[in-house]
């Protein structure tokens, strides 16, 4: 069994770049795999190993500059998630596109995940998901808002289209590990909301944490690796994943006549080319002859 470990933490880093070579070396003589961005901002990413594999990255991590109250959430895998180690250098570690947001300045309330159920059961707090609308449609918390967005950075002109329908509401926000909402809770802090609240540790540590038969979440959680979904529990889900577009597959959209695995889904039938088909094509095939020969087709390795 693998151990997966999804982290962020915003600190300073003058210098990412000389971060980002020892890390990526670290990780891959570890055969720890998955995605870290780094930033001046910090750190975020998910990285699935052995237990020692695992241990080692977090160890290095939280021995850089800001990072030894480092917090992560822990899942696990039966196969390797992810094809390989990436370790890049971001503008951001999740994008918003808005410069002068500062999750170090101020953020919004901290809710445990214990105490979610209640402030979400309120009259007079309006729930909103902050994440894109592809992640909502699979599952999300009962009566909150999508604002379905196609990607983190139409937040901004979201809330300023609708921000009128929230008057006099406190708001309660979340998101899949709790990122997104520690920029989308300082956001609405700069546009004068006075009390914004967020689920710590984001759905992922809500279904570890609050059993199912209490729970108030609906469907699965969309994750960003193989798995492609969690459950409550964290427990995987029922989901696949469409090679082309990237978005989540049920059983019935994979019987459409649309589907072909690799290459298409209903959802993105009309947003590529012929030729982009043929490329897709060609990788599955390739794919396909990896596995038989017992390989990944893509190999352990970072840039």
């Amino acid at each position: 069994m693998l151990t997966v470990a999804a982290l962020y933490h915003f600190t300073p880093f003058p210098e990412p770049e000389a971060i980002k070579a020892p890390l990526a070396r670290l990780a891959c003589s570890q055969g720890v795999k998955g995605t870290l961005l780094l930033a001046k901002e910090g750190i975020n990413g998910t990285i699935a190993g052995t237990r020692q594999g695992i241990d080692a990255v977090l160890s290095h991590i939280r021995a850089l500059p800001g990072c030894a109250d480092l917090v992560w959430k822990e899942s696990t895998a039966e196969t390797m998630p992810f094809g390989r180690m990436k370790v890049r250098v971001k503008p951001e570690i999740v994008t918003m596109g808005q410069p002068d947001v500062d999750p170090l300045s101020s953020v919004g309330h901290y809710v445990a995940p214990a105490d979610w159920n209640e402030l979400i059961s309120s009259e007079d707090v309006a729930v909103i998901d902050t994440r894109n609308d592809y992640e909502v449609e699979i599952g999300t918390f009962d009566g909150a808002v999508d604002p379905g967005t196609k990607s983190f950075r139409d937040f901004p002109a979201w809330w300023q289209e609708n921000k009128h329908r929230f008057h006099n509401k406190r708001i309660a926000m979340f998101c899949t590990g709790g990122i997104r909402c520690e920029k989308s809770t300082n956001y609405l802090i700069s546009q004068g909301v006075e009390e914004v609240y967020h689920l710590q540790g984001g759905i992922l540590k809500y279904l570890e944490e609050v059993p199912e038969a209490e729970s108030k979440w609906q469907g699965e959680c969309f994750v960003f690796d193989k798995r492609v979904s969690l459950g409550h529990g964290l427990k995987h889900g029922s989901y696949d994943l469409c090679h082309a577009c990237r978005r989540p597959l049920s059983a019935q959209d994979k019987a459409r006549p649309e589907y072909e695995v690799g290459v298409s889904c209903h959802r993105c039938l009309s947003e590529y080319t012929d030729a982009d088909r043929s490329r897709f094509r060609e990788r599955q095939h390739q794919v396909e002859l990896a596995e038989k020969r017992g390989e990944d087709h893509i190999g352990a390795i970072h840039d």
